[in-house]
């Protein structure tokens, strides 16, 4: 028998996260076969733990959506790396693990820059970043039915899903943001706002909500590593969040989704709680 595990992604408290499905030992299985398992599963992703095929890699995991694979995503990236670890795997570089994935080698470490806490991740390179042309602004800011007032800059923060980024003006407006669904077909957005300093006690500093859309659907991600990646490696070097801030997602949906950013040595560090809720196995 094979292990499967359902871990829950940033969040402190049970079921409040991002869930994902781990599968172990995944290498016996084709494309159409994992294919199928996350359209089971049906989650915003489902991972399959295989081995590396580079030297410098402890695993290979392959990173699936009900409509296909991707090459990269932040919370299956997290969520793999626990299961990988609570499975009893040993990083070959100490307290650094190397994920292989199609975006390349990914960096995993346990929490902020001390070294301890929770895991977080290495963001990789943006495969598109910079402004975003004027009339793809109008188009998406229309069919998130925003008020244009409301949106201050937007910019491609594209690290392999395709996200697009939109700052607004406040919280609320995050919020309150209530996209038409048949217009915001193929679209993969995130917007995002700054809390006032002090406006909350629990430490959250940024409130952001993700987009996206498929072959099947349109609907919201309860919470979004590779997005909070992308938002992290604009919004910090342009001044708009500090160095270390905390965003909160998935209010809206029920979530408590908690995504901890830090931008060390030029190096933007996502992180955020693991924990296995569920664990099975499957038929060898």
């Amino acid at each position: 028998m094979t292990a499967v595990r359902l871990v829950d992604v940033f969040s402190d408290r049970p079921f409040r996260g991002n869930a994902l499905a781990v599968l172990h030992d995944a290498d016996d299985l084709s494309d159409d076969e994992m294919l199928a398992v996350a359209r089971w599963t049906n989650l915003s992703e489902t991972t399959f733990l295989l081995a590396p095929t580079h030297p410098e890699a402890d695993y290979r995991v392959r990173i699936w959506t009900v409509g296909g694979e991707l090459p990269f995503a932040g919370h299956p990236t997290l969520g793999s790396a626990h299961a990988w670890l609570e499975a009893g795997g040993v990083p070959r570089r100490g307290g650094v693990v190397v994920q292989e994935c199609g975006a390349g080698l990914v960096e995993v470490r346990r929490g902020d820059a001390s070294g301890a806490g929770m895991l977080r991740f290495a963001a990789p390179p943006l495969t598109r970043s910079g402004p975003v042309e004027p009339a793809e602004v109008a188009r998406v800011v229309d069919a998130l039915r925003l008020d244009p007032a409301d949106v201050l800059e937007a910019a491609w923060v594209d690290n392999g899903p395709g996200w697009l980024g939109l700052l607004l003006t406040t919280p609320d407006a995050v919020l309150a943001c209530d996209p038409d669904r048949a217009r915001a077909s193929g679209m993969k957005v995130g917007i995002a706002a700054r809390y006032p300093d002090g406006a909350r006690d629990d430490g959250v500093d940024l409130e952001v909500r993700a987009f996206y859309s498929d072959d099947r659907d349109f609907g919201e991600d309860p919470v979004t590593g590779s997005l909070n990646a992308g938002l992290g490696q604009w919004l910090v070097p342009a001044g708009h969040v500090p160095s270390r801030y905390v965003a909160a997602q998935g209010t809206v949906i029920g979530r408590e989704g908690r995504v901890h950013v830090e931008v060390v040595d030029g190096v933007t560090w996502v992180g955020g709680a693991t924990r296995t809720l569920v664990t099975g196995a499957r038929p060898a």
